[in-house]
């Protein structure tokens, strides 16, 4: 990989699309997919196909714990045995696995009293998705997010030979069914056109975005990373970002590659940002975002 190249893209309140490095190149966007999971899941509220706050049948939790990290379940990203398979090139276990594994059946604390961060809620939000909408979860994103905005080079990754076309050669033969709630690829600039979009009234009605900005407090500084005070809503990480105010969006990493996607509200003229990096810490993408806010939204 080229080391220590930013690709990002940012957009004005007014639309002016600016970018840098290789902005139109495909990448992997990791957890910003959670944020298009939520809008998605928010959108069939809206068309009372979903409840948030229902208990999920047979299950002690609901959709909006799952969303905001509140359900108390585990989290496979913490597995020693799954991180080494991904790098052996294994093939991807299936959900049978993965929950034995990962002794998905046990709580951390009862759902609605802590916050643990769980890509397995994750994955069981893109199944009530596909059940509530009656579609794959491609079909469903791309029907109530992705066409409405014409992003025509975001889709779902579901096989190594879609990650045959991201911009990293050392990715490209990645399996992405590792990533179990679903993983989108696109470019940087549809990143911040589809996050700039929710911002200004063209996914969710005014208050869908209320709840999804309902946040739950996640405590002070960072370490490595620019967040001064952060928390977590309905598929949105929410705090504030040093000088550049208040920052809304998701980080995501996966094998040797960060990203940040942000909104920064704050600024004279809210900016949203784009950027995606090589390396292991997202913290290095976010530094990125905010110093572009700072300087083209001061």
């Amino acid at each position: 990989m080229q080391t220590g190249f930013f690709h990002s893209a940012w957009l004005s309140s007014e639309a002016t699309l600016n970018s840098a490095g290789a902005s139109s190149a495909i990448f992997p966007w990791w957890s910003f997919t959670k944020t298009v999971l939520s809008i998605c899941a928010l959108r069939l509220i809206e068309d009372h196909r979903l409840s948030l706050d229902e208990l999920r049948p047979g299950r002690p939790f609901s959709l909006r714990q799952l969303l905001r990290h509140q359900a108390g379940l585990v989290d496979y990203g913490a597995l020693g045995t799954y991180h080494q398979a991904v790098g052996r090139g294994d093939v991807p276990w299936s959900r049978e696995h993965l929950l034995e594994a990962a002794r998905a059946d046990r709580l951390v604390f009862r759902p609605g009293t802590g916050w643990a961060y769980s890509n397995i809620g994750y994955m069981f939000v893109r199944e009530i998705i596909e059940e509530a909408a009656a579609l794959p979860l491609e079909a469903a994103l791309r029907k109530l997010v992705l066409d409405p905005l014409s992003l025509e080079t975001v889709r779902r990754a579901t096989r190594k030979s879609d990650f045959a076309e991201v911009f990293w050669p050392e990715l490209r033969s990645y399996d992405p069914g590792w990533v179990y709630h679903g993983c989108l690829i696109g470019t940087p600039v549809d990143a911040a056109r589809l996050l700039h979009a929710l911002f200004h009234g063209q996914l969710l009605k005014a208050g869908s975005l209320r709840m999804m900005l309902d946040r739950q407090e996640l405590g002070g500084a960072l370490p490595g990373r620019p967040w001064t005070d952060c928390g977590y809503g309905l598929g949105l990480m929410i705090g504030q970002m040093g000088d550049a105010g208040r920052a809304f969006g998701h980080s995501g990493s996966g094998p040797g590659c960060v990203n940040a996607v942000y909104h920064f509200s704050d600024r004279k003229e809210p900016i949203t940002v784009a950027s995606f990096t090589d390396g292991p810490h997202e913290g290095s993408a976010e530094f990125e975002a905010m110093a572009i806010a700072l300087r083209e939204a001061p």
